[in-house]
């Protein structure tokens, strides 16, 4: 196979879109100094391929506990395959730009396996691993503007045809942006079919939805464009103290379309509505026009009518419409190329400069301070520069995607045939500016009256935290929020336990005070109670750690030392735990109270006992699903 020189493939994955944003910026960036470069989603490549190609990047994020991305499975699978030869990547080389957060336990494992596990099979690195940080005062672009900087030095070193003016030289501004990558088509009334806009209700928001979403350039791969179903609100109910500070809610949902099958441990992914007001002051401040009927599609692709999903691209759907169900105008914060192209539409001198400033290295900083520490909105940020005005094709582009919000279930099927329950944390904040803002999911659900009967888009998935069987005693840990599976797990058990013969349930609970945010407060103690699964006398038990009700802080870690022989006689028996809420401190917090116990309770040596957690872990008894 001849092989093509000086090109660059990039490879991505990616689960929130991040890992997609660094990829095309590493894209653009070759580019500019004349380096052809192709971005691709790593599960739209063909992983026996790899040894044909001569430069490589993977720009992947971790997820969760030190989880792969959806798109990366079945690649980071075929790279797993024990008859693959040692020297099976001889001669291509690579480079890893890994994404994470230093707050988990697990930073970067992905970058950090793949890249260990390309090296072995006999590929070269170009450049160390690059490693992007949360945490870091300008967010992953922290670390991604140096080693993009020696990426480029090294390919050059390695072949100077990569840039042929050398790794310093950029392509002047005026050829800088490029035709947008997407192409609207504007359609007359009567060049459509209106059939559509006559279908019934459910319908007509189904056939909506689908086509919407199969024409947005900001697909994410795992997700499907048509929804799994529609689901109305029958309940809204608060479940903390009013005034208290908190406001966490119990939503139950009916089905209204097709029943899904699901599991406790599931979760549910809900598109949220957008505020009509931010939607028609979006559409004004753009100039567009909000009947127009239009469709969206990659330029190049006008004679592909439909998707991979069979979705129809040729049938037109109104802007407005467009807007509402694909872009996220009013809660996500646009990227840094958002203010490069701004730059290049802003007809105010001062408004072109700063932009261009924002848009440069030495602006880094202050962007990330103004933009995503603040949390700006697309429409803010328009509003802030109101000589700009964009063409819709680049705002399609641009504007970052909206998103699915996924929640884990709070229900069981058996106890709730029909209904899916979820338990969310109304999200609001306070920017370093004193701005408020508002998560855009929770803040829309709990505005919800379930009396207005609103079709609300969901898709079901697998969680991590998988459905255990009746005869296995558990140890689940689930402050404040994390509680909402374990609601479904002891609902389930209590259904299946006719004959009295289920296994204990021991759950650690923690909340602030007792009073104001102990959250299923009569569910737990009903199931503590009378030979309920949380019983004590079963070999279960409820034990809850109030924060703020006494002078020390105590936390669910210190209840479970507390109860350290009942959860070594449960793990003897078999047990597996689940843990399930904040990703911060507790997760980590809690496997060093589970060290401390085996340690303890088993005589053993404390690096013996982290070993028997590896071994849980690896034994599929030791589970953690935890959210930032």
């Amino acid at each position: 196979m001849v092989k093509e020189p000086a090109k660059l493939l990039i490879l991505y994955a990616s689960q929130t879109g991040n890992a997609l944003d660094a990829a095309e910026r590493i894209g653009r960036e070759a580019e500019r100094r004349g380096c052809a470069a192709s971005v691709r989603s790593i599960d739209d490549f063909d992983a026996s391929s790899l040894p044909h190609e001569d430069n490589v990047i993977f720009v992947v994020s971790t997820t969760g506990q030190g989880d792969t991305p959806d798109s990366m499975k079945s690649f980071w699978k075929y790279l797993l395959q024990r008859n693959i030869a040692k020297n099976w990547l001889e001669g291509v080389h690579y480079a890893v730009f890994g994404l994470g957060d230093s707050g988990y336990q697990k930073y970067n494992f992905v970058a950090k396996k793949l890249d260990r596990r390309i090296s072995d099979l006999g590929a070269t690195a170009v450049v160390e691993r690059g490693l992007g940080d949360d945490q870091h005062p300008s967010g992953y672009e922290g670390a991604l503007d140096p080693w993009m900087s020696s990426l480029w030095n090294m390919l050059y070193q390695i072949n100077p045809k990569f840039f042929p003016n050398g790794p310093d030289f950029v392509i002047s501004d005026t050829k800088l942006i490029n035709q947008p990558k997407f192409q609207i088509t504007y359609h007359e009334i009567d060049e459509v079919d209106l059939q559509s806009s006559s279908a019934p209700g459910l319908d007509h928001v189904l056939m909506q939805t689908g086509r919407a979403r199969s024409m947005s350039p900001g697909k994410v791969s795992h997700i499907k464009n048509i929804p799994d179903c529609f689901l109305k609100m029958i309940k809204n109910q608060p479940l903390c103290r009013a005034g208290c500070g908190k406001d966490v809610r119990h939503f139950e949902f009916e089905f209204v379309s097709s029943i899904i099958e699901y599991r406790v441990g599931d979760v549910l992914e809900v598109l949220p509505g957008q505020d009509p007001a931010a939607v028609d002051a979006f559409l004004q401040c753009c100039n567009l026009n909000p009947e127009s009927l239009i469709t969206v599609h990659p330029i190049g692709m006008e004679s592909r009518h439909c998707d991979a999903e069979g979705n129809d691209y040729k049938v037109p759907i109104k802007l407005k419409t467009f807007v509402e169900l694909t872009m996220d105008i009013a809660s996500a914060s646009p990227r840094r190329y958002f203010f490069e192209v701004m730059s290049y539409f802003a007809t105010a001198e001062h408004e072109k400069e700063r932009l261009q400033y924002f848009a440069s290295p030495e602006g880094r900083d202050d962007l990330y301070q103004y933009n995503q520490k603040e949390r700006r909105t697309v429409l803010e940020v328009l509003e802030d520069f109101p000589s700009v005005q964009m063409p819709f094709e680049w705002l399609v582009q641009l504007v970052p995607p909206l998103k699915t919000r996924a929640f884990s279930i709070s229900s069981s099927p058996s106890a709730h045939p029909n209904q899916v329950h979820l338990t969310v944390n109304v999200v609001s904040w306070t920017t370093p500016f004193k701005r408020k803002r508002a998560g855009l999911c929770s803040t829309w659900l709990a505005g919800l009256d379930p009396q207005d009967g609103a079709y609300i888009p969901a898709w079901f998935g697998k969680g991590s935290l998988p459905p255990p069987p009746l005869s296995i005693p558990l140890v689940l840990v689930g402050p404040g929020t994390g509680c909402a599976p374990f609601r479904g797990f002891v609902e389930e058990r209590a259904i299946q336990d006719v004959s009295g013969s289920a296994a204990p349930i021991m759950f650690f609970f923690g909340c602030r005070n007792q009073e104001n945010d102990f959250l299923y407060k009569d569910f737990w103690l009903s199931h503590a109670e009378n030979g309920g699964p949380l019983s004590v006398a079963r070999g279960g038990g409820l034990y809850v750690a109030f924060s703020r009700d006494q002078p020390q802080k105590v936390y669910v870690q210190h209840k479970m030392r507390e109860q350290s022989q009942r959860v070594w006689n449960l793990l003897v028996e078999g047990a597996s735990i689940y843990v399930s809420g904040s990703s911060t401190k507790m997760p980590s917090d809690v496997m060093s109270a589970l060290e401390e116990i085996i340690s303890k309770e088993a005589g053993v040596s404390r690096e013996t006992a982290v070993l028997q957690l590896r071994r849980l872990e690896k034994d599929g008894r030791y589970h953690v699903e935890a959210w930032s």
